[in-house]
């Protein structure tokens, strides 16, 4: 079987990429496909994860195995698409290179027959240009200055509230 992926970078404009890879391919396979097709060399680090509707990350799936044991992750090169995608199953998450942070939601759109003539991976259509940088992730803090409303009038900048001597070396 065929499986129909659309890759999307997780940016604000629209930036993604259409790919057809054959089910019996390992995620090793899937993320040459998909680190070519966006312009990388795919010799940095990256992993899949496991995704849900709301693109909850789950199941870690890595290029190589870092843990001190040995075994605590599953690997790329031992985990077949076949094997973890289907109808109901249709997300995961893709990050290429752990220090910049690429990051791309990867949807099954189809499963379809294979084509006689035709060669996968192969990659169907390509929409917008990868930035130069990874997008800056924006992380969103609570606000906790609403919760400290003046509770026993204690000022955080004053050293006269802690037991202890500021010029203690």
């Amino acid at each position: 079987m065929i499986y129909k992926f659309r890759i999307i970078l997780d940016l604000e404009e629209d930036v993604f990429r259409d790919i057809e890879v054959e089910g019996n391919s390992t995620l090793e396979d899937f993320h040459n496909a998909v680190s070519q097709a966006f312009g990388f060399d795919g010799t940095e680090m990256a992993s899949f994860y496991e995704s849900d509707e709301e693109w909850t990350q789950g199941e870690e799936f890595a290029l190589f195995d870092m843990s001190e044991t040995g075994s605590d992750v599953r690997l790329m090169s031992e985990t077949y698409i076949e094997d973890i995608l289907d109808e109901n199953h249709r997300n995961l998450i893709y990050v290429y290179d752990f220090f910049s942070m690429w990051t791309f939601f990867v949807e099954l759109a189809d499963i379809a027959e294979k084509e006689d003539g035709k060669s996968y991976p192969n990659l169907m259509y390509v929409h917008g240009q990868l930035p130069d940088a990874p997008p800056v992730k924006k992380f969103e803090a609570e606000d906790l200055s609403e919760n400290m409303e003046d509770e026993d009038d204690f000022d955080i900048d004053s050293y006269d509230d802690f037991d202890f001597d500021e010029h203690w070396n």
